[in-house]
């Protein structure tokens, strides 16, 4: 079987530790739940991603070399 997260193309998806995350939310001026969602079953999330936990997604970019987005994971 083949580890989609490892792929060259899957973006890197990482946990963000909670003081990181307030950080963020505060910068922004949103709550949690403001954010996008990811589901849980998404192939390429961490194996240690639960329910309620933020993910930090980095991904390539033209504009400004990496590009990073946050998503809430979900049942």
């Amino acid at each position: 079987m083949v580890d989609v997260s490892q792929h060259d193309l899957v973006p890197d998806h990482s946990v963000v530790d909670e003081d990181d995350l307030e950080a963020v939310l505060d910068e922004y001026d949103i709550k949690r739940t403001d954010l996008p969602k990811i589901k849980r079953a998404d192939p390429a999330l961490p194996d240690d991603a639960e329910e309620g936990d933020v993910i930090r997604i980095v991904r390539d970019s033209r504009t400004t070399d990496e590009a990073i987005v946050y998503r809430l994971v979900v049942e």
